[in-house]
């Protein structure tokens, strides 16, 4: 284009001196350069941010996926081109309808069929009120009208279907031909309208099978008559309540007593007004059934073998159509009849979806009573009996089954890396490509065989209401993981699989296309034209064409209604035609194969085979090695969750999936999570404890399971979070340990060995208790203490130069002690504010004592005695140089037992010294706070340098400008340096406080007795000493009670 605009002036100086060609070398040169450089860069990249970054996807966490179905941009008008008219209208239209047909059914598949199947669930029996089932039936019924008109839509296109066939296929020989029918089958047409018929039937068994639903619809037609005799209660006008009434009842006719496939071929196919006769067309009917034996005849050899595909769906679409075929016509092939009806002895019963089985063998009698009648009952009986036979075959082969394919789906994952991780040769690109075509066909082929004999044997158990034994429900379940097993497959190599199958698509496209051009060149080298041969000649350019694109489903459509004209007169040659319907199958295959594995390995159906999950479970603990396969379960029960999001009674349908999370997550935890922390804990202790005699441990005696193999998975992906089984294990363990710690804190020792242990035999990454000081004897609490000071002075004795307290007496073999560092970790635990708090609590005690203390001395007894002393004193103290005598000291003593004793032998002398030792042991207890106080201070300023010189933050926050936020941290900061350093330097002077409160009123004249105490002190002393050599000479006793070596409460009072 810009040459063309040059000017002619500029036309004589182009001069070909070829050194554009060398300058357009030079380019090519460098941006080749720049495209390899450029590559081994991102190369680096991606080395150097994951290994795990590659071809390989994760089924769990990649957040894309890849979909390779292509779609159509063009309109079938556009496709369907040629110079054929009336050939282009005919195709034009069946492939409308077949379009139609399949949206109709992705339609009932995604929506109605799981909107039916998951009515009722999400709410268990128990908790339910009344009136919950009609709330779920009144949000139900708007499904239940959109329900009427998708089944009035189909009504409408079976018989637009059946029209269309009947006027094509007409016997009337005064009506015009459109196109020559005589060697035309349209096969495509038959299957989906066979299709169409078995989404009806499926509605149908769904409904008839559905007891809640159908119970739930009785109490709303109760509900509605309440409502009728009081409409004004309900705030509903009376004029609308008859319509409804109306629609319920229509709907009811409709939907709900199992008619829905009855009334759709028992409907008025023949034309009321002349238009088109569909009853009385001969020629019609022989298509009909022409078409009905073929189909059969095709699938009827596949059924059952390894290489079946769809052909049981279809099998179920040519009993339907059977059915039609009586239904309009009247007539029945006998022959015909019987030949489906054995069907059933080797195939006894087809899953249509999740779990609603289908007997063809019930369905054939009830539809066509008349040709049941003409078959002898024992025939009938005999498939009745085959189907019981089925079913205990299959439960005793199920292992076998299992086994082989273990076998095979093992060797075809090998083969598939193997020919995935090899780079496609050149030379032999189209060997290469068949080699692929076909592992990818065996993958898909394997995973349909595994589908039908889980779904089959499953629901056939539950339909025929017989207990699955418990190697069978193992069995199914491993059937179930190798299901899954492919369908990963295929998923962690979508990248290599996404461009083999463009490879393989274009490669059967040009071996169809070489097949058609072969018959094309064949029509067109035989000069005898007629309107046949031309149609033929127009269909096979249309084929053409359609190839010569994407491969997508109206252009592989449209192939195979072109082909059904195309393949008349003999075009193609018998050894042509057999490859060409294969290449097709296959190319309709590998162009779905990622949907169509897909369907497949959909494991929906288990939702109402939940039942079998713990007993999976319980067999996963015990066979711990093969751990890993808990992944392809889980992923299984996942493929649940898109069939519930179309559940519309309930409020929202996240309501039944929450549901549906909790059981599956209860059964988890009661069936491994909680049996494996508890067995993990059990192996622990035991093995700290082999010191003690336990129970045989040895593995070659009884046995050995390795539980670690759980810990080396990987989280499972569930709903939106991943179960870790090492963290869940690991959290377990973390928690109970600490716990016990804390209740038992002498034990942290065996804990923590314990936790070492964990991480040495099951690689758990267990966590640190940080328990205070972690000591052997943590002893009491500061506030444990202080709640019950009157129990702590008189069970323990203080020692006044180790600052220690010791339990007088204990039941154990051990006796508690109570030093600095116990109440330094009180306060470290508690904070410093505790330490006011429990000297008040103590001084108020204090108090208590005291008074007791004012009334023993102010005793007439020992007052008198008292005063007698000190005259007696005062007279001699010149003479014995101011010592008190020891003879009068103990002559008070002994005197003293004559004013009476207790039961246990104590005097009212030993009882007061027990009052002063309590007295001196809650001094000693608040000597003891200061101490603990100050040692929690020291360890707390330890990180502090220099306490004469500690800078001030806030100033220098201020100086840096930073924010108000942080000038408010660095005076806190600040404040807490200054008490800790105040504290530390200082302390707090208690026993100068105690002397301080207590002093004025010890020396108010209505307390003279108390001065008197002085000369009580010496026989106190000789009764201490007595009492203290007495208790520790039991100390050489066996019975040591009463026994002890300090009580220096009674010094800190003297």
């Amino acid at each position: 284009m810009a040459l063309e605009t040059l000017s002619p002036d500029w036309e004589f100086d182009r001069l070909d001196d070829g050194s554009q060609k060398i300058h357009a070398e030079v380019q090519l040169k460098n941006y080749g350069k720049f495209l390899e450089e450029y590559t081994s860069q991102l190369k680096r990249i991606e080395d150097a941010l994951d290994d795990s970054v590659g071809d390989v996807w994760d089924f769990s966490l990649d957040p894309i996926a890849l979909k390779l179905l292509p779609y159509e941009q063009s309109s079938l008008l556009e496709l369907i081109k040629t110079e054929n008219k009336v050939l282009n209208k005919v195709i034009t239209v069946y492939a409308a309808l077949c379009c139609e047909i399949k949206k109709l059914k992705y339609e009932a598949e995604t929506k109605f069929y799981n909107g039916l199947l998951f009515y009722g669930e999400g709410a268990t029996d128990s908790s339910m009120v009344e009136g919950d089932c009609q709330i779920q039936m009144g949000r139900f019924v708007s499904f239940l009208q959109e329900l009427s008109c998708f089944v009035t839509r189909c009504y409408e296109v079976v018989v637009n279907v059946v029209h269309q066939l009947a006027v094509l296929y007409t016997s009337n020989k005064n009506a015009p031909k459109i196109i020559e029918t005589s060697g035309v089958h349209f096969q495509a047409m038959y299957e989906h309208l066979g299709e169409l018929l078995t989404v009806l039937i499926t509605l149908d068994e769904i409904i008839d099978n559905h007891a809640t639903l159908k119970d739930h619809w009785t109490m709303y037609k109760r509900l509605l008559k309440s409502v009728h005799h009081n409409p004004s209660k309900f705030g509903i006008q009376e004029d609308k309540l008859k319509p409804f009434e109306k629609l319920l009842l229509k709907l009811e006719c409709q939907l709900l007593e199992g008619m829905i496939f009855q009334a759709c071929i028992e409907q008025q196919f023949d034309s009321l007004n002349g238009g088109v006769s569909v009853s009385k067309n001969s020629t019609f009917a022989e298509e009909f059934a022409h078409t009905l034996r073929t189909a059969f005849a095709s699938v009827e050899a596949k059924l059952g073998e390894p290489s079946e595909i769809d052909q049981r769906d279809k099998y179920v679409g040519i009993c339907g159509l059977f059915v039609l075929h009586f239904q309009i016509f009247r007539t029945v092939d006998k022959k015909f009849y019987k030949s489906l009806l054995d069907v059933c002895k080797k195939v006894p019963a087809i899953t249509l979806t999740a779990n609603i089985i289908w007997f063809a063998d019930n369905f054939l009698i009830q539809k066509i009573p008349a040709a049941a009648k003409l078959l002898d009952k024992k025939s009938i009986h005999s498939v009745k009996t085959q189907r019981e036979n089925f079913l205990q075959q299959r439960a005793q082969s199920l292992t076998k089954d299992m086994q082989s394919y273990y076998v095979f789906v093992s060797s075809w994952m090998t083969k598939m890396e193997s020919i995935l991780s090899k780079e496609q040769r050149m030379t032999k690109f189209s060997e290469d490509l068949s080699n692929r075509c076909n592992v990818f066909i065996q993958g898909f082929l394997y995973a349909y065989s595994l589908s039908t004999i889980i779904k089959t044997t499953m629901n056939l158990y539950m339909s025929m209401q017989k207990p699955m034994t418990k190697t069978s429900v193992k069995a199914l379940c491993r059937l179930v993981e190798l299901l899954k097993a492919i369908e990963h497959m295929f998923y962690r190599r979508s990248m290599v699989v996404a461009d083999s199958v463009t490879h393989i698509t274009q490669h059967l496209q040009y071996q169809a296309l070489h097949s058609i051009s072969v018959a094309k060149k064949r029509v067109i080298s035989d000069k005898k034209y007629s309107e046949q041969r031309l149609d033929v000649l127009s269909a096979l350019v249309l084929a053409e064409n359609t190839l010569n694109g994407p491969s997508t489903k109206q252009r592989r459509l449209i192939v195979s209604l072109a082909l059904s004209v195309g393949t008349q007169m003999k075009t193609f040659k018998d050894e042509e035609l057999v490859p060409l319907q294969l290449v097709l199958k296959k190319l309709d295959l590998i162009s779905e194969l990622t949907e169509r594995v897909r369907a497949q390995c959909d494991c929906c159906f288990l939702y109402w085979h939940r039942a079998v999950f713990p007993i999976y479970l319980d067999d996963v603990y015990e066979n711990a090695v093969d751990s890993a396969r808990l992944h392809y379960m889980f992923s299984a029960l996942r493929d649940c969750v898109p069939s519930m999001m179309h559940a519309r009674h309930l409020e929202s349908y996240e309501v039944l999936l929450e549901c549906y999370d909790k059981e599956i997550m209860e059964v988890l935890n009661e069936h491994l999570l909680d049996k494996l922390c508890k067995e993990i804990e059990k192996d622990l202790r035991l093995s700290v404890h082999t010191h003690l005699k336990l129970d045989d441990r040895n593995p070659f005696r009884v046995g050995m399971k390795d539980l670690a193999h759980f810990f080396f998975l990987n989280p499972i992906r569930f709903f939106n979070r991943f179960i870790d089984i090492k963290a869940y294990v690991t959290h377990y363990l973390d928690k109970t340990f600490y716990n016990l710690t804390t209740v038992a804190l002498h034990d942290w020792a065996t804990y923590s060995e314990m936790r070492n242990l964990a991480t040495q035999r099951y690689g758990l990454s267990m966590t640190e208790a940080h328990l205070p000081s972690q000591t052997l004897e943590q002893g009491l609490d500061v506030l444990e203490i202080m709640r019950n000071i009157h129990v702590f002075v008189s069970r323990y004795l203080y020692n006044l130069n180790n600052q220690i307290f010791i339990e007088r007496t204990s039941n154990n073999k051990h006796l508690n002690t109570i030093n600095i560092r116990h109440i330094a970790n009180s306060i470290r635990t508690h904070g410093t504010g505790i330490m006011n708090t429990t000297v008040n609590f103590t001084y108020q005690f204090l108090r208590k004592k005291f008074y007791i203390f004012s009334q023993f001395m102010y005793d007439e007894h020992i007052k008198s005695r008292l005063i007698k002393d000190i005259r007696f004193f005062r007279e001699v103290k010149d003479q014995n140089d101011h010592k008190y005598p020891f003879e009068r000291a103990d002559k008070f003593n002994r005197g003293i037992r004559k004013l009476g004793i207790t039961p246990d032998g104590q005097s009212y002398l030993d009882q007061f010294r027990q009052l002063i030792s309590q007295i001196g042991n809650a001094m000693g207890y608040v000597r003891m706070i200061r101490s603990g106080g100050l040692h929690c201070c020291s360890s707390a300023i330890r990180f502090v340098p220099d306490l004469e010189d500690i800078v001030n933050f806030e100033e220098l926050v201020k100086e840096e400008g930073l924010s108000e936020e942080t000038q408010k941290a660095a005076r806190q900061l600040d404040c807490v340096l200054s008490d800790l350093t105040r504290n530390f330097a200082e302390g707090t002077e208690y026993f100068k406080m105690l002397v301080d409160v207590f002093a004025p009123e010890f020396r108010s004249p209505k307390n003279m007795h108390l001065r008197n105490f002085y000369i009580i002190v010496p026989p106190l002393t000789v009764n201490f000493v007595e009492h203290s050599i007495s208790c520790k000479e039991k100390l050489n006793k066996k019975n040591k009670s009463g026994a002890a070596f300090t009580d220096d409460g009674f010094a800190m009072v003297c």
